[in-house]
């Protein structure tokens, strides 16, 4: 038998998850071609990303894919869902989780850079999300998810990696 996960485990899970997969909505409705919160791709990209990129589906689809399977490996390795972690290798939510947090964290560490004021003009709007939500956020879920990627390991879990079934 499993050992239960510690609810502060499953709760970072869970709003890790939550954030990752609203992030993954969010990418899918501008693959529909809307720019909201704005009126323009170029704004919208200058906005998210401080630079110019075409918002279009073959980009943005895949980023809500990549979005919604970190969201799962790290439910998954915090023990929010039991049924599917007992259909996945244990190895797979483990590095999973860890691929979010090292993202989450790069993503983060570029945000701290952007805070000094290089490449990042300290009066755009872009400036201002990245100094009080994006980079923030980066870097509390990050750690969040490095705990959840560790939680298994620090609660003694011994868990042979199974195949995948069909």
């Amino acid at each position: 038998m499993r050992p239960v996960k510690p609810a502060n485990t499953r709760t970072r899970a869970t709003a890790i998850g939550a954030v990752l997969a609203v992030d993954g909505l969010i990418h899918l409705y501008w693959a529909t071609g809307r720019t909201w919160p704005v009126h323009s791709t170029t704004r919208l990209s200058q906005l998210v990303l401080n630079t110019h990129v075409p918002f279009t589906p073959q980009g943005l689809v895949p980023l809500a894919g990549l979005l919604f399977s970190g969201a799962t490996l790290v439910l998954v390795r915090g023990g929010r869902l039991p049924a599917l972690a007992r259909r996945l290798p244990a190895v797979l939510p483990r590095w999973g989780s860890r691929a979010v947090a090292a993202g989450l964290l790069a993503r983060g560490a570029v945000g701290l850079v952007w805070v000094t004021g290089a490449w990042a003009d300290p009066g755009d709007t872009f400036y201002r999300l990245n100094l009080l939500l994006y980079t923030p956020l980066c870097l509390l879920l990050g750690r969040a998810a490095w705990q959840v990627s560790a939680a298994g390991a620090q609660a003694g879990e011994v868990r042979r990696a199974r195949p995948l079934r069909a």
